[in-house]
């Protein structure tokens, strides 16, 4: 059975750490700008490059710098920039769709991979961008027919990269999808002069639009439906389906999203990707693993177009239909070693024994846990209030930068 790279996102050190806890295989990430999370996450900055392959390399995890964003003239020297300091800290792969970009990677020695927007959808496209990559991401529209057809023909006609491997097929397996054929959008370019496609999305799909007959003026408001905002992409329930479209890589989309949502959907798809190696998956674990990837950030889940389904799975709200919320309780404040025991000023809400509480930070990553015990102010107590001082046993070490969240239910709307 063929091996499944689960490559996980990374929009800051926290969702970095939390992939690699977490069991991810490889992590792409954005620096500064020109990739297409540039405003919506924190992103990495050159300085960065080295911590990244530092942590990704102690646990045998490969990273890919996306620059996959449309480049002008004027962007051509941070390209060039951005790929030597790449090339420097040991990055494994740029993932690109500008042919400069592209050539740039080449001539360095880096390895290229084939961002989606370039819309590779049969062989002939693929054998085309294996002069220059060696992974390519297929546009999200194809049907898992249409993917193993392709999977099929690289190894029938042995279909090589530059690096002499078979060409690597990368598709997305959860997270958000928009209305674009892949991603390609002029939306927010149009409504606010900020382009989509440098990274610098508005999210105009995800609201909820009256439609008006011009020639009478009637308005219509559309029921309960973003027709817009699709759901979120979601395969575990199918993922045996797309293991034998023969795929190499599973892309879990979500930079702009939380530590704890990296952490959580990860471990679910790990989880999953190993019982199939181990022929242990089950609709059992199926239904376990679809409710912990409920907990958090989702728009509601579909099967993209992988199964060829009718179109028109559109979310029923702008935000999250997570069942579960964090709310923040305090900050670390120090650590005791032997003892495993950390320490935390509240600040806001209480906690209590008997709480699930998650702790978030750069080194720390999304640490999920039960309160057992609890002591305040130095004596045995059930509950913590804002202004107290507690310390409760842990089984990770804990550092000033980090924060603490208290796990509730969310009431979603239906």
């Amino acid at each position: 059975m063929q091996h499944i790279e689960l490559m996980a996102p990374a929009g800051n050190f926290e969702s970095l750490q939390a992939a690699l806890d977490n069991g991810a295989n490889s992590v792409y990430f954005g620096v500064e700008q020109l990739n297409m999370r540039a405003r919506a996450t924190v992103n990495f900055t050159l300085d960065d490059l080295h911590e990244i392959a530092k942590r990704c390399e102690a646990k045998n995890v490969r990273t890919y710098l996306t620059l996959n964003t449309i480049i002008y003239d004027h962007d051509l020297s941070i390209v060039k920039t951005l790929l030597k300091q790449a090339k420097a800290a040991n990055i494994t792969a740029v993932i690109a769709m500008d042919q400069a970009v592209i050539a740039m990677a080449r001539e360095m020695g880096i390895e290229v991979h084939i961002s989606t927007q370039i819309n590779v959808t049969n062989i002939e496209t693929v054998k085309f961008y294996a002069l220059f990559a060696d992974t390519m991401v297929l546009s999200r529209e194809l049907s898992l027919r249409q993917v193993k057809s392709i999977t099929d023909a690289i190894e029938k006609e042995q279909i090589k990269g530059p690096s002499g491997h078979l060409v690597e097929i990368e598709i997305f397996g959860h997270g958000a999808l928009c209305m674009a054929v892949s991603g390609k959008c002029y939306m927010s370019l149009h409504s606010a002069n900020s382009s989509a496609n440098r990274g610098a999305c508005k999210q105009n799909c995800r609201k909820k639009y009256t439609v008006v007959d011009q020639e009478t003026g009637f308005e219509m408001e559309l029921d309960n439906e973003y027709i817009m905002s699709p759901k979120d992409l979601c395969t575990i329930d199918f993922l045996d389906e797309i293991v034998d479209a023969g795929i190499n890589v599973l892309k879990i989309e979500g930079r702009g999203r939380a530590p704890e949502y990296v952490a959580k959907v990860i471990k679910c798809y790990r989880d999953a990707i190993d019982s199939i190696e181990a022929g242990t998956y089950s609709k059992d674990k199926v239904i376990v693993w679809m409710q912990e990837l409920e907990k958090v950030y989702n728009r509601g889940f579909w099967s993209g177009y992988y199964l060829g389904q009718k179109l028109g799975e559109w979310s029923t709200g702008s935000g999250s239909h997570a069942t579960q919320k964090k709310v923040y309780i305090g900050k670390g404040t120090h650590f005791y070693p032997k003892a495993e025991i950390g320490e935390f000023k509240i600040e806001a809400f209480d906690v209590a024994i008997g709480d699930t509480v998650l702790v978030t930070g750069p080194t720390t990553g999304a640490k999920e846990m039960k309160v057992v015990d609890l002591m305040v102010n130095d004596k045995k107590s059930e509950k913590g209030s804002k202004g107290d001082l507690v310390t409760m046993p842990l089984k990770f070490r804990i550092r000033p930068s980090d924060k603490l969240y208290k796990i509730v239910e969310n009431k979603v709307e239906a």
